[in-house]
Protein backbone atom coordinates (compact mmCIF):
# COMPACT_ATOMS: atom_id res chain seq x y z
CA UNK A 1 0.00 0.00 0.00
CA UNK A 2 1.37 3.39 -1.02
CA UNK A 3 1.96 5.90 1.78
CA UNK A 4 0.15 9.23 1.56
CA UNK A 5 3.55 10.92 1.71
CA UNK A 6 5.16 8.79 -1.00
CA UNK A 7 6.46 10.66 -4.06
CA UNK A 8 4.58 8.11 -6.18
CA UNK A 9 1.32 9.84 -5.19
CA UNK A 10 2.39 12.86 -7.27
CA UNK A 11 1.78 13.25 -11.00
CA UNK A 12 5.47 12.89 -11.85
CA UNK A 13 6.91 10.95 -14.83
CA UNK A 14 8.16 7.38 -14.10
CA UNK A 15 11.77 8.38 -14.90
CA UNK A 16 11.62 11.17 -12.28
CA UNK A 17 10.17 8.80 -9.65
CA UNK A 18 12.88 6.22 -10.45
CA UNK A 19 15.58 8.88 -10.04
CA UNK A 20 14.08 9.98 -6.70
CA UNK A 21 14.20 6.38 -5.45
CA UNK A 22 17.81 6.06 -6.59
CA UNK A 23 18.69 9.29 -4.74
CA UNK A 24 17.07 7.98 -1.55
CA UNK A 25 13.98 10.21 -1.69
CA UNK A 26 11.38 7.73 -0.44
CA UNK A 27 8.94 9.78 1.65
CA UNK A 28 8.11 13.45 1.27
CA UNK A 29 8.99 15.82 4.09
CA UNK A 30 6.08 17.93 5.42
CA UNK A 31 6.95 20.94 3.21
CA UNK A 32 7.26 18.72 0.13
CA UNK A 33 3.89 17.06 0.83
CA UNK A 34 2.24 20.47 1.32
CA UNK A 35 3.93 22.44 -1.48
CA UNK A 36 4.43 20.01 -4.37
CA UNK A 37 0.76 19.32 -5.25
CA UNK A 38 0.09 23.09 -5.31
CA UNK A 39 3.22 23.94 -7.33
CA UNK A 40 2.80 21.04 -9.79
CA UNK A 41 -0.77 22.25 -10.44
CA UNK A 42 0.73 25.55 -11.66
CA UNK A 43 -0.33 27.87 -8.82
CA UNK A 44 1.86 30.63 -7.41
CA UNK A 45 3.03 29.55 -3.97
CA UNK A 46 3.91 31.31 -0.72
CA UNK A 47 5.60 28.68 1.48
CA UNK A 48 6.94 29.01 5.01
CA UNK A 49 9.66 26.48 5.71
CA UNK A 50 12.91 26.53 7.64
CA UNK A 51 16.40 25.56 6.47
CA UNK A 52 16.80 21.80 6.42
CA UNK A 53 13.13 21.08 5.77
CA UNK A 54 13.60 19.70 2.25
CA UNK A 55 12.34 22.85 0.50
CA UNK A 56 14.90 22.68 -2.35
CA UNK A 57 13.33 19.50 -3.71
CA UNK A 58 9.88 21.05 -3.18
CA UNK A 59 10.54 23.85 -5.67
CA UNK A 60 13.10 22.08 -7.90
CA UNK A 61 10.79 19.17 -8.78
CA UNK A 62 7.98 21.62 -9.60
CA UNK A 63 10.08 23.84 -11.86
CA UNK A 64 11.78 20.90 -13.62
CA UNK A 65 8.36 19.38 -14.34
CA UNK A 66 7.47 22.38 -16.56
CA UNK A 67 10.86 22.58 -18.26
CA UNK A 68 11.29 21.63 -21.92
CA UNK A 69 14.81 20.13 -22.31
CA UNK A 70 14.69 20.55 -26.09
CA UNK A 71 14.30 24.33 -25.76
CA UNK A 72 17.78 25.59 -24.93
CA UNK A 73 16.90 28.82 -23.16
CA UNK A 74 16.53 30.01 -19.57
CA UNK A 75 13.22 28.59 -18.32
CA UNK A 76 13.79 28.61 -14.53
CA UNK A 77 15.46 31.19 -12.27
CA UNK A 78 16.16 30.65 -8.57
CA UNK A 79 17.26 33.65 -6.48
CA UNK A 80 19.18 32.89 -3.25
CA UNK A 81 20.58 35.24 -0.58
CA UNK A 82 24.12 33.80 -0.45
CA UNK A 83 26.67 32.22 -2.76
CA UNK A 84 26.85 29.09 -0.60
CA UNK A 85 23.10 28.50 -0.74
CA UNK A 86 23.07 29.09 -4.51
CA UNK A 87 25.79 26.44 -4.95
CA UNK A 88 23.87 23.97 -2.77
CA UNK A 89 20.62 24.56 -4.64
CA UNK A 90 22.39 24.13 -8.00
CA UNK A 91 23.99 20.83 -6.92
CA UNK A 92 20.66 19.46 -5.64
CA UNK A 93 18.81 20.62 -8.78
CA UNK A 94 21.35 18.83 -11.01
CA UNK A 95 20.80 15.61 -9.04
CA UNK A 96 17.03 15.90 -9.35
CA UNK A 97 17.33 16.70 -13.08
CA UNK A 98 19.18 13.45 -13.88
CA UNK A 99 15.93 11.81 -15.04
CA UNK A 100 16.13 13.96 -18.18
CA UNK A 101 19.33 14.13 -20.20
CA UNK A 102 21.26 17.31 -20.88
CA UNK A 103 19.51 19.75 -18.55
CA UNK A 104 22.05 22.49 -17.91
CA UNK A 105 22.02 24.23 -14.51
CA UNK A 106 24.24 27.33 -14.22
CA UNK A 107 25.24 29.17 -11.03
CA UNK A 108 25.71 32.96 -11.28
CA UNK A 109 26.96 34.58 -8.07
CA UNK A 110 29.07 37.53 -6.97
CA UNK A 111 32.58 37.25 -5.56
CA UNK A 112 33.92 35.53 -8.69
CA UNK A 113 34.89 37.03 -12.08
CA UNK A 114 31.85 37.77 -14.23
CA UNK A 115 33.65 36.84 -17.47
CA UNK A 116 33.41 33.08 -16.80
CA UNK A 117 29.67 33.38 -16.20
CA UNK A 118 29.25 35.48 -19.35
CA UNK A 119 31.03 32.77 -21.35
CA UNK A 120 28.84 30.04 -19.83
CA UNK A 121 25.67 32.03 -20.60
CA UNK A 122 26.70 32.30 -24.25
CA UNK A 123 26.54 28.49 -24.42
CA UNK A 124 23.02 28.56 -22.97
CA UNK A 125 21.34 27.10 -19.88
CA UNK A 126 17.93 25.80 -18.82
CA UNK A 127 18.11 26.73 -15.13
CA UNK A 128 19.88 29.72 -13.53
CA UNK A 129 20.59 29.73 -9.78
CA UNK A 130 22.04 33.01 -8.56
CA UNK A 131 22.29 35.85 -6.09
CA UNK A 132 20.21 38.99 -6.82
CA UNK A 133 23.15 41.34 -7.35
CA UNK A 134 24.88 39.20 -9.98
CA UNK A 135 21.61 38.36 -11.77
CA UNK A 136 20.86 42.12 -11.96
CA UNK A 137 24.39 42.75 -13.29
CA UNK A 138 23.88 40.19 -16.07
CA UNK A 139 20.46 41.65 -16.95
CA UNK A 140 21.95 45.15 -17.19
CA UNK A 141 24.67 43.80 -19.50
CA UNK A 142 21.88 42.19 -21.59
CA UNK A 143 23.70 38.87 -21.15
CA UNK A 144 20.73 37.14 -19.50
CA UNK A 145 17.44 36.71 -21.41
CA UNK A 146 14.44 35.91 -19.21
CA UNK A 147 11.78 36.31 -21.92
CA UNK A 148 11.15 32.55 -22.00
CA UNK A 149 11.06 32.09 -18.21
CA UNK A 150 8.40 29.69 -16.89
CA UNK A 151 9.27 29.61 -13.16
CA UNK A 152 10.75 32.20 -10.78
CA UNK A 153 11.78 30.93 -7.32
CA UNK A 154 12.70 33.15 -4.36
CA UNK A 155 14.53 30.98 -1.83
CA UNK A 156 14.93 32.27 1.74
CA UNK A 157 13.14 35.47 0.74
CA UNK A 158 13.15 36.85 4.30
CA UNK A 159 16.95 36.76 4.36
CA UNK A 160 17.16 38.48 0.97
CA UNK A 161 15.01 41.30 2.39
CA UNK A 162 17.23 41.47 5.50
CA UNK A 163 20.27 41.83 3.24
CA UNK A 164 18.73 44.75 1.30
CA UNK A 165 17.94 42.96 -1.97
CA UNK A 166 14.31 44.11 -2.22
CA UNK A 167 14.90 46.52 -5.15
CA UNK A 168 16.95 43.92 -7.04
CA UNK A 169 14.21 41.31 -6.54
CA UNK A 170 11.55 43.70 -7.87
CA UNK A 171 13.74 44.55 -10.89
CA UNK A 172 14.38 40.88 -11.68
CA UNK A 173 10.68 40.04 -11.35
CA UNK A 174 9.76 42.88 -13.72
CA UNK A 175 12.17 41.41 -16.32
CA UNK A 176 10.29 38.09 -16.25
CA UNK A 177 7.13 37.29 -18.28
CA UNK A 178 3.90 38.10 -16.41
CA UNK A 179 2.61 34.59 -17.19
CA UNK A 180 5.39 32.87 -15.23
CA UNK A 181 4.81 30.85 -12.06
CA UNK A 182 6.35 32.34 -8.88
CA UNK A 183 7.33 30.17 -5.89
CA UNK A 184 8.40 32.07 -2.74
CA UNK A 185 9.97 30.24 0.21
CA UNK A 186 10.65 32.00 3.51
CA UNK A 187 11.52 30.83 7.03
CA UNK A 188 9.60 33.75 8.58
CA UNK A 189 6.78 36.02 7.38
CA UNK A 190 7.78 39.63 8.08
CA UNK A 191 5.58 42.40 6.66
CA UNK A 192 7.99 42.87 3.77
CA UNK A 193 7.21 39.38 2.45
CA UNK A 194 3.48 40.11 2.31
CA UNK A 195 4.13 43.39 0.48
CA UNK A 196 6.54 41.68 -1.93
CA UNK A 197 4.10 38.87 -2.73
CA UNK A 198 1.27 41.35 -3.43
CA UNK A 199 3.42 43.18 -5.97
CA UNK A 200 4.28 40.34 -8.33
CA UNK A 201 2.49 37.09 -7.39
CA UNK A 202 -0.86 36.00 -8.84
CA UNK A 203 -3.34 34.74 -6.21
CA UNK A 204 -0.66 32.73 -4.38
CA UNK A 205 -1.67 29.75 -2.29
CA UNK A 206 -0.06 29.68 1.16
CA UNK A 207 1.42 26.62 2.87
CA UNK A 208 3.12 26.58 6.24
CA UNK A 209 4.81 23.73 8.07
CA UNK A 210 6.50 23.57 11.43
CA UNK A 211 10.23 22.97 11.58
CA UNK A 212 11.07 19.28 11.37
CA UNK A 213 13.81 19.69 13.98
CA UNK A 214 12.79 17.89 17.15
CA UNK A 215 13.72 20.13 20.06
CA UNK A 216 13.82 17.03 22.25
CA UNK A 217 16.81 15.82 20.22
CA UNK A 218 18.76 19.00 20.94
CA UNK A 219 20.27 19.29 24.40
CA UNK A 220 20.45 22.99 25.29
CA UNK A 221 22.73 24.30 28.03
CA UNK A 222 23.08 27.96 29.09
CA UNK A 223 26.10 29.52 30.81
CA UNK A 224 26.19 33.00 32.30
CA UNK A 225 29.47 34.75 31.53
CA UNK A 226 31.08 38.13 32.05
CA UNK A 227 31.88 39.89 28.75
CA UNK A 228 35.62 39.63 29.46
CA UNK A 229 35.54 35.83 29.82
CA UNK A 230 33.19 35.05 26.93
CA UNK A 231 35.78 34.05 24.28
CA UNK A 232 37.88 31.94 26.65
CA UNK A 233 34.66 30.25 27.83
CA UNK A 234 34.19 28.85 24.32
CA UNK A 235 37.52 27.02 24.56
CA UNK A 236 36.55 25.60 27.97
CA UNK A 237 33.25 24.31 26.59
CA UNK A 238 34.92 22.69 23.58
CA UNK A 239 37.61 20.99 25.66
CA UNK A 240 34.99 19.71 28.11
CA UNK A 241 32.44 18.36 25.61
CA UNK A 242 34.95 17.41 22.85
CA UNK A 243 32.49 17.69 19.91
CA UNK A 244 33.83 16.39 16.59
CA UNK A 245 32.27 19.29 14.65
CA UNK A 246 31.04 22.67 15.92
CA UNK A 247 29.67 25.89 14.45
CA UNK A 248 30.28 28.81 16.83
CA UNK A 249 27.93 31.72 16.03
CA UNK A 250 28.96 35.33 16.68
CA UNK A 251 26.91 38.47 16.06
CA UNK A 252 29.74 40.40 14.37
CA UNK A 253 32.63 39.75 11.99
CA UNK A 254 35.10 41.22 14.48
CA UNK A 255 33.91 38.82 17.17
CA UNK A 256 34.53 35.97 14.67
CA UNK A 257 38.10 37.09 14.10
CA UNK A 258 38.77 37.57 17.82
CA UNK A 259 37.39 34.13 18.70
CA UNK A 260 39.50 32.38 16.06
CA UNK A 261 42.59 34.14 17.45
CA UNK A 262 41.75 33.05 21.03
CA UNK A 263 40.97 29.43 20.09
CA UNK A 264 44.08 29.15 17.91
CA UNK A 265 46.24 30.47 20.77
CA UNK A 266 44.67 27.77 22.99
CA UNK A 267 45.61 25.04 20.50
CA UNK A 268 42.10 24.53 19.08
CA UNK A 269 41.84 24.49 15.30
CA UNK A 270 39.24 27.03 14.19
CA UNK A 271 38.49 28.87 10.96
CA UNK A 272 36.23 31.88 10.37
CA UNK A 273 33.45 32.34 7.82
CA UNK A 274 32.27 35.93 7.37
CA UNK A 275 31.40 38.41 4.67
CA UNK A 276 34.88 39.92 4.35
CA UNK A 277 36.39 36.75 2.87
CA UNK A 278 37.13 36.43 -0.84
CA UNK A 279 35.16 33.69 -2.60
CA UNK A 280 38.26 31.48 -2.95
CA UNK A 281 38.83 31.63 0.81
CA UNK A 282 35.14 31.03 1.58
CA UNK A 283 35.25 27.90 -0.59
CA UNK A 284 38.37 26.65 1.19
CA UNK A 285 36.83 27.26 4.63
CA UNK A 286 33.69 25.30 3.79
CA UNK A 287 35.61 22.46 2.17
CA UNK A 288 37.90 22.09 5.21
CA UNK A 289 34.99 22.07 7.64
CA UNK A 290 32.79 19.71 5.61
CA UNK A 291 35.62 17.20 5.05
CA UNK A 292 36.51 17.14 8.80
CA UNK A 293 39.87 18.90 8.43
CA UNK A 294 38.82 21.52 10.97
CA UNK A 295 36.60 20.91 14.00
CA UNK A 296 35.36 24.45 14.66
CA UNK A 297 33.76 26.85 12.17
CA UNK A 298 33.25 30.38 13.56
CA UNK A 299 30.56 32.23 11.62
CA UNK A 300 28.10 35.10 11.51
CA UNK A 301 24.44 34.35 10.76
CA UNK A 302 24.55 35.88 7.27
CA UNK A 303 27.65 33.91 6.30
CA UNK A 304 26.21 30.63 7.61
CA UNK A 305 22.77 31.04 6.04
CA UNK A 306 22.04 28.10 3.75
CA UNK A 307 24.86 25.91 5.01
CA UNK A 308 23.75 22.34 5.61
CA UNK A 309 26.54 20.42 7.33
CA UNK A 310 25.80 16.72 7.74
CA UNK A 311 26.10 15.34 11.28
CA UNK A 312 26.93 18.62 13.02
CA UNK A 313 27.45 17.63 16.65
CA UNK A 314 27.39 21.01 18.36
CA UNK A 315 26.34 24.66 18.02
CA UNK A 316 27.85 27.29 20.32
CA UNK A 317 26.00 30.60 20.57
CA UNK A 318 28.88 32.88 21.54
CA UNK A 319 26.52 35.88 21.55
CA UNK A 320 22.74 35.86 22.08
CA UNK A 321 20.97 36.67 18.80
CA UNK A 322 19.28 40.04 18.33
CA UNK A 323 16.42 38.36 16.42
CA UNK A 324 14.68 35.80 18.61
CA UNK A 325 13.76 33.43 15.76
CA UNK A 326 17.37 33.34 14.62
CA UNK A 327 18.20 31.39 17.78
CA UNK A 328 15.93 28.58 16.52
CA UNK A 329 17.67 28.65 13.14
CA UNK A 330 21.08 28.38 14.80
CA UNK A 331 20.37 25.46 17.11
CA UNK A 332 18.31 23.69 14.43
CA UNK A 333 21.50 22.98 12.50
CA UNK A 334 22.36 20.23 14.96
CA UNK A 335 20.20 17.26 15.98
CA UNK A 336 19.08 16.45 12.44
CA UNK A 337 18.00 13.19 10.80
CA UNK A 338 17.47 11.41 14.12
CA UNK A 339 20.91 12.36 15.51
CA UNK A 340 21.27 13.95 18.94
CA UNK A 341 22.51 17.53 18.98
CA UNK A 342 24.13 19.83 21.53
CA UNK A 343 23.55 23.59 21.78
CA UNK A 344 25.80 25.54 24.18
CA UNK A 345 24.73 29.12 24.85
CA UNK A 346 26.68 31.96 26.49
CA UNK A 347 24.90 35.03 27.88
CA UNK A 348 25.92 38.05 29.95
CA UNK A 349 23.65 40.06 32.25
CA UNK A 350 23.16 42.66 29.50
CA UNK A 351 21.66 39.96 27.23
CA UNK A 352 19.07 38.57 29.68
CA UNK A 353 16.23 40.48 28.00
CA UNK A 354 16.93 38.66 24.75
CA UNK A 355 17.21 35.34 26.61
CA UNK A 356 13.72 36.02 28.01
CA UNK A 357 12.38 36.48 24.47
CA UNK A 358 13.88 33.12 23.49
CA UNK A 359 12.22 31.46 26.52
CA UNK A 360 8.84 32.83 25.43
CA UNK A 361 9.34 31.61 21.84
CA UNK A 362 10.45 28.13 22.95
CA UNK A 363 7.81 27.89 25.66
CA UNK A 364 10.37 26.65 28.17
CA UNK A 365 12.45 28.14 30.97
CA UNK A 366 16.21 28.30 30.50
CA UNK A 367 18.36 25.84 32.46
CA UNK A 368 21.47 27.62 33.72
CA UNK A 369 24.89 26.12 34.41
CA UNK A 370 28.19 27.59 35.59
CA UNK A 371 31.58 27.39 33.93
CA UNK A 372 32.91 25.94 37.20
CA UNK A 373 31.04 22.71 36.38
CA UNK A 374 33.32 22.14 33.39
CA UNK A 375 36.33 19.86 33.57
CA UNK A 376 39.00 22.48 34.25
CA UNK A 377 41.79 19.94 34.02
CA UNK A 378 40.86 18.77 30.53
CA UNK A 379 43.80 19.52 28.27
CA UNK A 380 42.85 17.00 25.59
CA UNK A 381 43.61 18.57 22.22
CA UNK A 382 40.67 19.15 19.89
CA UNK A 383 42.38 18.07 16.67
CA UNK A 384 40.46 17.33 13.49
CA UNK A 385 40.95 13.78 12.16
CA UNK A 386 41.65 14.84 8.57
CA UNK A 387 43.98 17.23 6.72
CA UNK A 388 43.13 18.94 3.41
CA UNK A 389 45.62 18.77 0.55
CA UNK A 390 45.17 21.17 -2.37
CA UNK A 391 46.17 20.04 -5.85
CA UNK A 392 46.71 22.90 -8.30
CA UNK A 393 44.40 21.91 -11.15
CA UNK A 394 40.67 21.24 -11.31
CA UNK A 395 37.78 21.03 -13.76
CA UNK A 396 39.72 23.11 -16.31
CA UNK A 397 42.30 20.31 -16.45
CA UNK A 398 39.43 17.76 -16.56
CA UNK A 399 40.45 16.28 -13.20
CA UNK A 400 37.74 14.14 -11.59
CA UNK A 401 37.52 12.80 -8.02
CA UNK A 402 38.14 9.27 -9.31
CA UNK A 403 41.45 10.36 -10.85
CA UNK A 404 42.74 11.56 -7.48
CA UNK A 405 41.41 8.57 -5.54
CA UNK A 406 42.95 6.19 -8.07
CA UNK A 407 46.34 7.92 -7.90
CA UNK A 408 46.41 7.81 -4.09
CA UNK A 409 45.24 4.19 -3.77
CA UNK A 410 46.40 2.25 -6.84
CA UNK A 411 49.57 4.20 -7.65
CA UNK A 412 50.72 5.58 -4.28
CA UNK A 413 49.72 2.68 -2.02
CA UNK A 414 47.25 4.30 0.39
CA UNK A 415 44.16 2.53 1.70
CA UNK A 416 40.85 3.94 0.39
CA UNK A 417 39.63 4.20 3.99
CA UNK A 418 42.38 6.75 4.66
CA UNK A 419 41.04 9.09 1.97
CA UNK A 420 38.08 11.39 2.72
CA UNK A 421 36.05 13.78 0.61
CA UNK A 422 37.44 15.00 -2.73
CA UNK A 423 36.19 18.39 -4.02
CA UNK A 424 37.02 19.50 -7.56
CA UNK A 425 36.63 23.23 -8.28
CA UNK A 426 37.40 25.16 -11.45
CA UNK A 427 41.10 25.68 -10.69
CA UNK A 428 41.89 23.38 -7.73
CA UNK A 429 41.19 19.94 -6.31
CA UNK A 430 40.93 19.40 -2.55
CA UNK A 431 41.37 15.97 -1.00
CA UNK A 432 40.98 15.10 2.69
CA UNK A 433 43.38 12.49 4.04
CA UNK A 434 43.82 11.06 7.52
CA UNK A 435 46.11 13.27 9.60
CA UNK A 436 48.57 10.43 10.20
CA UNK A 437 49.33 10.07 6.47
CA UNK A 438 49.11 13.74 5.45
CA UNK A 439 52.84 14.41 5.06
CA UNK A 440 53.46 11.14 3.23
CA UNK A 441 50.47 11.68 0.90
CA UNK A 442 51.64 15.23 0.13
CA UNK A 443 55.15 14.03 -0.73
CA UNK A 444 53.84 11.26 -3.00
CA UNK A 445 51.44 13.59 -4.80
CA UNK A 446 54.27 16.03 -5.50
CA UNK A 447 56.56 13.27 -6.79
CA UNK A 448 53.91 11.16 -8.55
CA UNK A 449 51.32 11.52 -11.31
CA UNK A 450 47.60 12.28 -11.38
CA UNK A 451 45.88 11.37 -14.65
CA UNK A 452 49.31 10.77 -16.16
CA UNK A 453 50.54 14.27 -15.37
CA UNK A 454 52.81 15.84 -12.77
CA UNK A 455 50.93 17.97 -10.23
CA UNK A 456 51.79 20.40 -7.47
CA UNK A 457 50.11 19.97 -4.12
CA UNK A 458 50.22 21.72 -0.75
CA UNK A 459 48.77 21.26 2.69
CA UNK A 460 46.03 23.69 3.82
CA UNK A 461 45.62 24.61 7.47
CA UNK A 462 43.24 27.49 8.16
CA UNK A 463 43.12 30.20 5.50
CA UNK A 464 46.00 31.03 3.17
CA UNK A 465 46.27 34.66 2.15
Amino acid sequence: MTSATSFSTLALPPAVLANLTQLGYLEMTPIQAAALPVALAGHDLLAQAKTGSGKTAAFALAMLDKLNPRHFGVQCLVLCPTRELAEQVAVETRRLARAEENIKVLTVVGGVPVRNQLASLEHGAHVIVGTPGRVMDLLEREALDLSGLKTLVLDEADRMLDMGFVDDIKAVASACPKTRQTLLFSATYPEGIARLSQQFMRNPQTVKVESRHDAAQIRQLWYEVRPTERLHAVGRLLRHYQPASTIAFCNTRQQCRDLVDVLTAEGIQAIALHGDLEQRDRDQVLIQFANRSCSVLVATDVAARGLDIAKLECVVNVDVTYETEQHIHRIGRTGRAGEEGLALNLASLEEMGRVGNIEVLQGAATKWHTLDELDAGSDKPLVAPMVTLQILGGRKEKIRPGDVLGALTKDMGFDGAQIGKINVTEMSTYVAVERAIADKALARLNSGLVKGKRVRARRIEGITE
